[in-house]
């Protein structure tokens, strides 16, 4: 269900093409003679939803931006975890097609319900636009935003904004969503498929938003990470503390729309735990593991730096999981296909072209894009910290509930989750000093944040935890990438613009370092050597 679809590139022929002449009809340039011009807002949100979050909730089908975390490694063919396939000509459509596709639809829905004061309309379409650019922005550094959707104003090259004004627009357009949504009724309904047009849930939604991208500031701007961190935890409208409230998208799982991951999985039989996951899973006996992975078909005795085995009930018993290293070699990989462990038998969609694994109900299996463990962990670190209003008093509780609400959504039992907080590794209250509690908190939210990579890859960049991650022997850089490169068809046909953002941010490879990622050292969970092989 979409009114329109370009045939062209991203680039400023793209994006001149986006901008809407009134509240309702995309400028002429843009039509799409194969596609109606007027269709239904409802409709449009739908479809921009499914697009949004599919796209930026996948990471192991089409562009497998999933290795970036390294919960996951490949054990057949290597090429997406070494990132050779993260290059532009791979990766540009993940630019490209945000841009062309929902992005633009949502654009139109904010400014739809904006002319027919319908903020239970326009504040969702908003929120959910805003989180993609923060996606956007958090993945590419400085990117068109001010300038988008704006050709009726013959802006026909969008200029690349600095991500610290991306952000500083993000904070005031959620702060203005979520004000409007107070006295907001329901205008979507079974039209939203993520909060069922809820202004109650949008709201949170848009305040928890709020403060993860307020923390993300803190190595390079503590003050304004405070000032909105402080606002953002505060707001009238609550936060997602509960599983209930999770921002999330459950598939139908009706061969159309599928979870993305159930889909590749029909198909695709290359994805292992990595030995990164596997060391936490082990080291702290983490329940979680049953959901996360499958025991191996084949057990066999470890092989130092390619495989880690976790037998909860020791060595010889079943179940047990086997790790495999990231970016091996082809030739070390592809023989440790059959002895290392699949991901959780939840996220497969039961018949498979290798095997039957999990069950259909496996299609519907939903995508979160914000939950409560990752809201508590971001009140955690603030109370450790003593910024956000919070005092390091309220620490160790936030901690104990994100590790909890994470268990929980996996299935955990309360009395397992009791012994796991008890554990001496896991325990707030038994790590020695503010740095050791810090380092908890971002291994436990990289933890939670298992099927989330993105998430789990910018808070790795902005933490350095779990130090342990680094590239494997095949990577095409000895250090794991701190963005990705910009779309080939931006640098052909906006290479102006591009070649501004270049100047200003930095080289357009792997290692350039964007706004909030450019003093890493500042964080006190840094290492020396983070991140690098």
């Amino acid at each position: 269900m979409t009114s329109r679809r370009v045939g062209l590139g991203l680039g400023a022929a793209l994006l001149m093409l986006v901008s809407a002449c009134d509240s309702n009809k995309i400028t002429k340039a843009n039509d799409n003679p194969n596609s109606p011009t007027d269709a239904p807002s409802q409709a449009l949100f739908t479809n921009a939803a499914r697009n949004a979050v599919g796209r930026w909730q996948d990471g192991v089908g089409g562009t497998r931006y999933g290795f970036l975390s390294q919960h996951l490694a490949e054990a057949q063919y290597p090429d997406d975890d070494a990132y050779s396939r993260l290059r532009a000509s791979s990766t540009s459509a993940l630019f490209n097609n945000s841009y062309s596709n929902e992005l633009q639809d949502l654009e139109l829905i904010v400014r739809r319900g904006t002319a027919a004061n319908q903020p239970g309309l326009s504040a969702p379409a908003q929120i959910l636009k805003l989180w993609e650019f923060g996606v956007l922005t958090d993945v590419f550094g400085d990117v068109p935003y001010s300038q988008a959707f704006k050709a009726d104003s013959l802006v026909l090259s969008p200029k690349y904004d600095p991500q610290l004004e991306i952000y500083t627009d993000l904070f005031a357009k959620l702060t203005a969503a979520s004000s409007a949504l107070g006295g907001a009724t329901n205008q979507l309904l079974g039209a939203d498929p993520i909060y069922g047009g809820s202004p109650a849930q949008w709201r949170k939604f848009a305040n928890s938003l709020r403060a993860r991208h307020a923390l993300r500031l803190i190595n390079v701007n503590p003050s304004l990470a405070n000032t909105q961190l402080t606002a953002a935890l505060s707001d009238a409208g609550g936060l997602i503390t509960t599983n209930a409230d999770n921002a999330k998208l459950a598939w139908p799982g009706d061969g159309i729309y599928d979870s993305p991951w159930a889909n590749n999985f029909k198909t695709r039989d290359d994805h292992r735990i990595s030995t990164r996951l596997l060391t936490y899973m082990r080291d702290y006996s983490d329940p979680r593991i049953a959901a996360y992975a499958q025991p191996a078909e084949v057990v066999l005795p470890e092989i130092a730096g390619r495989t880690l085995n976790y037998c909860p009930g020791g060595t010889g018993t079943t179940p047990c999981y086997v790790g495999i290293a990231n970016a091996l070699t082809q030739a070390q990989a592809s023989p440790l296909l059959s002895n290392t462990s699949r991901p959780g038998v939840a996220f497969y969609p039961g018949a498979t072209s290798y095997g039957t694994f999990g069950t259909p109900t496996g299609a519907k299996f939903p995508s979160y894009m914000l939950t409560a463990a990752e809201l508590e962990f971001i009140r955690a670190e603030a109370a450790e910290r003593g910024i956000g209003g919070l005092t390091p008093g309220q620490a160790a509780g936030f901690y104990n509930a994100g590790v909890t609400r994470s268990m929980e959504m996996w299935g955990v039992s309360a009395a397992n989750i009791a012994t796991y907080l008890a554990n001496p590794a896991v325990s707030y209250t038994a790590a020695a000093t503010t740095v050791d509690r810090q380092k908890l908190i971002a291994i436990q939210k990289w933890l939670a944040l298992y099927i989330d990579p993105i998430q789990a890859w910018s808070e790795f960049r902005r933490t350095c935890q779990p130090a342990i991650l680094k590239p494997g022997p095949s990577a095409v850089v000895a250090e794991i990438p701190r963005r990705l490169y910009y779309s080939t068809n931006e640098t052909a046909v906006n290479s102006q613009s591009v070649a501004e953002a270049v100047a200003r941010q930095g080289a357009d490879n792997f290692l350039t370092h964007i706004y909030w990622d450019k003093s890493p050292t500042a964080a006190p969970t840094y290492q020396t050597g983070c991140g690098v092989r």
